[in-house]
């Protein structure tokens, strides 16, 4: 499996204090970097969108990364908690 490196993330709360977030990050042999953006209204249920951080990819590694997100919770958990420690949550379910 090709390694994930995490370029960035945050996390915080909006107006309507849900949790709203994001983790840029690179996986080794793709073209372009990607961002997964989080929402939650309790910390616990999470919704997520994935996108090119940047310039645009190649779309059959998008999807492939999409895939992956959807098939590997550890994947999926990573990168959810890199943006809850970056927003400096204990526990986002808080």
């Amino acid at each position: 499996m090709s390694q994930v490196r995490i370029e960035r993330a945050d996390m915080k709360r909006d107006e309507e204090d849900q949790f709203v977030g994001y983790t840029v990050f690179s996986i080794d042999g793709h073209a372009a970097s990607y961002e997964i953006t989080f929402l939650s209204k309790n910390g616990r249920d999470w919704d997520y969108s994935l996108n090119f951080a940047a310039e645009p990819g190649l779309e059959e590694q998008f999807l492939q990364v999409d895939e992956r997100l959807e098939e590997e919770d550890e994947l999926f958990d990573d990168l959810l908690d890199a943006a809850i420690d970056a927003g400096h949550f204990d526990d986002a379910s808080e």
